[in-house]
């Protein structure tokens, strides 16, 4: 098989899947975003043990996955991811005495590291989209901001999220190889170029347009999001990249025939979600109090 037809049939079922589990129900989502978690967890570990270092593998995938549970189950997203990282933390520390490992800091280091890069901003967002979510000082979010469904799960702002990373990421790889001259970051990933990067912008706040009148919400909002995702998207897989380059690798893994692995189709989730995130909770902060103090 050509690797074009094995990169097509790829990431058209990486497409069915990652839609359907989203729009399915809220259980869905958080089965696949355990899911997409843990082997992410599992590749960074993978490849943190090729550059010679010995992490927790299967302790810090444990710790992650019941973080993750936490948070879901939390009624407060941020009370919930903090209570729970801390105990588990703490049992990683405990955990390396048990060990005889060279580098033992080193190995707490890399076991924690994977777990925030990894496993949180899925928890994160699994966690904020949760129909029990009632966050501070906002006692009916769902009809004042586009949250993730408070009474009732509603998936059009994770939804809408992975299609802004997506178009974001076709629009600077078409715009960069039509039009791209001159280099974004030559050091880290010689590919890409300024013209890509502002054409996955632009493409990226088109579709934020499109969804703000198909949902009926604010097109500032939904743009806003788009710049987000854009930025930290990029920044993201150049974070990546240049993980990848310390470690002399091209791939993170080969989970996905023809797109590499999971590291490598998530790169640009895991820097974004915490500011976007951060942004809908301040503006739901901000919406609720005034709400309050309005009655």
């Amino acid at each position: 098989m050509s690797n074009f037809w094995q990169r097509a049939i790829t990431g058209t079922l990486f497409l069915v899947v990652m839609i359907g589990g989203i729009i399915w129900c809220y259980w869905s989502l958080c089965a696949l975003f355990l899911l997409i978690a843990l082997l992410g967890l599992h590749e960074f570990y993978k490849l943190i043990e090729q550059a010679g270092m010995s992490p927790q593998k299967w302790v810090g995938m444990g710790v992650g996955a019941l973080i993750f549970l936490v948070a879901i189950s939390s009624t407060f997203l941020t009370l919930g991811i903090v209570f729970a990282a801390v105990p588990f933390a703490v049992a990683i520390f405990f955990a390396e005495l048990f060990r005889d490992k060279p580098n033992p800091f080193q190995n707490i280091a890399f076991t924690l590291l994977g777990i925030i890069y990894v496993v949180l901003p899925f928890a994160a967002w699994a966690a904020f989209v949760s129909p029990a979510e009632q966050l501070p000082f906002s006692p009916d979010m769902s009809q004042s901001l586009m949250s993730g469904g408070h009474h009732a799960y509603n998936p059009h702002l994770i939804l809408g999220f992975f299609i802004m990373l997506w178009v974001n990421d076709t629009g600077a790889y078409i715009t960069g190889r039509t039009m791209g001259k001159h280099k974004l970051w030559e050091r880290i990933s010689p590919k890409k170029t300024w013209e890509g990067f502002i054409g996955g912008v632009v493409l990226s706040a088109v579709a934020a347009y499109i969804l703000s009148t198909v949902y009926k919400e604010s097109v500032i909002l939904w743009i806003l999001i788009s710049l987000i995702v854009s930025i930290f998207g990029t920044l993201g897989d150049l974070v990546e990249s240049m993980f990848k380059r310390s470690l002399n690798i091209k791939e993170s893994g080969g989970i996905l025939p023809g797109h590499g692995g999971i590291l490598d189709r998530f790169d640009g989730v895991l820097l974004s979600t915490p500011l976007v995130i951060s942004m809908l909770m301040l503006m739901q902060f901000v919406v609720g109090f005034l709400a309050m103090i309005n009655d």
